[in-house]
């Protein structure tokens, strides 16, 4: 039985698709190319997933560099089973959402427990946030190397770049709402229940 492959592991066997790379080489150009913005990307992670498509036979090493002083370093390639299950979860992924449980969600679920003062404030704060988000994403993209960039490549990121913008409308709209008293907001929050 064949394990699925995690965001993560899609992410490698993508670059692995495009050269032979080491682990250390992966994680950096993952870094570079912004890439850890889509994928939560730690070297410790990183590690333990190449070692599990190496053990899936979904990668294989293919030598060893070194440079000075430094350890040796083995360099990987895509198999061609890695290819097809590569093509295989792209194309899952493709056909339906995935329902990935954001935090954010439940603070929503949950916001009633809180003053309508602090809630506004905190939306505010989580509004600037998501701005400071739209900044990088829009730099990263103005510097992805505009045209030279295939479209097709870029993709993620605008899609990333649209629903940032519409989850900062949204927030705005719902701060204001519970300001302007638009949205009712309950008078006993949690924190008085607990008034003898």
């Amino acid at each position: 039985m064949s394990r699925q492959l995690t965001p993560l592991a899609v992410m490698l066997l993508a670059l692995l698709a495009e050269r032979e790379m080491h682990p250390y080489e992966l994680y950096q150009l993952l870094i570079s190319r912004g890439e850890d913005r889509l994928v939560k990307v730690r070297p410790g992670s990183l590690y333990h997933t190449v070692e599990r498509l190496a053990e899936d036979e979904l990668i294989k090493p293919v030598g060893v560099d070194r440079s000075g002083n430094r350890p040796e370093r083995t360099r990987y390639a895509l198999t061609e089973t890695g290819a097809r299950r590569l093509q295989a979860r792209v194309a899952d992924l493709l056909r339906a959402p995935v329902n990935e449980y954001p935090q954010f969600l439940v603070a929503l679920d949950e916001a009633h427990n809180l003053p309508r003062e602090e809630v506004i404030d905190h939306l505010r704060e989580y509004a600037a946030a998501v701005e400071a988000e739209l900044a990088e994403i829009t730099a990263a993209l103005e510097g992805a190397g505009g045209d030279t960039v295939p479209e097709a490549y870029r993709i993620s990121w605008d899609y990333l770049l649209h629903t940032k913008r519409a989850e900062l409308d949204w927030i705005r709209r719902l701060a204001y709402a519970i300001e302007t008293k638009d949205l009712e907001w309950p008078d006993f929050p949690i924190h008085d229940l607990r008034r003898p």
